[in-house]
């Protein structure tokens, strides 16, 4: 298991982005979080078990909500921290 921080840009803030991503990782049993940053971007952090994972994950993140355009993602492993949940943060 591993964590990873992904930062997503384009039209991603008010645009309900973080909730479609939110309830499509919980129905996909992830665990972490998303949140909006200051900059006009989103920031998602998730435990992966593995590449397929990972992929799945990749694709709710460029998914986003009918109103969204993710133009690029950017991704890091970061030192790995455990979530209960899958959750929209402030």
């Amino acid at each position: 298991m591993k964590t990873y921080k992904f930062l997503i840009s384009g039209k991603v803030q008010g645009v309900w982005y973080r909730k479609f991503v939110s309830e499509n990782a919980k129905k996909a049993v992830f665990k972490g979080y998303v949140k909006n940053l200051p900059d006009g971007r989103v920031e998602a952090v998730a435990n992966i078990e593995n590449d397929e994972r990972f992929n799945e994950f990749i694709d709710i993140l460029k998914k986003g909500s009918p109103y969204s355009i993710v133009e690029n993602i950017e991704y890091m492993e970061i030192p790995f921290e455990e979530f209960n949940d899958f959750e929209i943060r402030r």
